[in-house]
């Protein structure tokens, strides 16, 4: 009998380790801008220049960015590259046989993406700000890029100019005879146009129009969801009065 438990103990630390190394590294919080309207603005001129070009938000028109102030001229003069009008949704200008050529696959519709990737390791905003930022080149990869977050990722780092290039940097040690790597942190290589602090911040103005854009009435849900508990508050104690009232002289 101990001889199976030490058994099943060893194997279920085999099996946490290979789980550990192929993990990757742990999601990052990701800033909480969907109240922001200057960041939700900036998320979607970001989206419009660096995503739409090769992924679609099919579900997202463009007159619904009028809940973030911006007007139908800023929208003809800045966001329509696809399409002529504001009211058609948001369709990548790329055309899919060619992407699926370039890429191995066709790239994914972005509009409810935030709402997909949540998981263990976080929420899907939580995917998102870790992976546009965890990007390094990888000479292997047909793009030049590869990904921690999405190993073996087809996507290309359209951000690179912005972050420059790093390097991830990794611990390794052995476990139950098992090779484990530990990321440690990143190595920057060449510089970017921004520094790491306002890279950081336009990948979360990004992230947060994109889940923002999963869900354009959330806000507007909160809201009704606040007064509607505090009517129901006001409710319960009136009803509580009234029924206290009631029973008073009844023995």
């Amino acid at each position: 009998m101990k001889k199976l438990l030490l058994i099943l103990i060893a194997a279920l630390g085999i099996a946490t380790a290979a789980q550990a190394s192929e993990e990757g590294i742990a999601w990052d919080k990701a800033p909480n801008n969907v109240n922001d309207l200057p960041s939700l603005q900036n998320g979607a001129k970001l989206f419009v220049n660096y995503c739409l070009g090769c992924h679609s938000a099919a579900y997202m028109r463009y007159n619904r960015l009028h809940d973030l102030g911006i007007t139908d001229q800023q929208i003809k003069d800045n966001m329509l590259f696809a399409t002529d009008k504001v009211g058609e949704t948001m369709k990548a200008a790329i055309d899919p046989k060619q992407a699926k050529e370039w890429f191995g696959a066709n790239p994914p519709d972005l509009t409810l993406i935030a709402r997909s990737r949540s998981g263990h390791g976080g929420t899907g905003a939580d995917y998102l700000y870790t992976y546009l930022r965890s990007y390094y080149p990888d000479p292997s990869r047909p793009t030049g890029w590869n990904n921690l977050v999405f190993p073996n990722v087809g996507m290309p780092h359209v951000l690179w100019q912005m972050q420059g290039t790093r390097e991830p940097q990794f611990d390794t040690r052995t476990e139950h005879g098992h090779e484990v790597k530990s990321f440690t942190g990143w190595k920057q290589v060449t510089p970017g146009t921004m520094t790491s602090l306002q890279y950081d911040q336009t990948v979360g103005d990004l992230v947060g129009y994109l889940q923002w854009m999963g869900e354009p009435a959330q806000n507007s849900r909160v809201r009704v969801g606040v007064w509607v508990l505090i009517f129901l508050g006001l409710f319960t104690a009136i009803a509580w009065r009234l029924n206290a009232a009631f029973w008073k002289n009844v023995h």
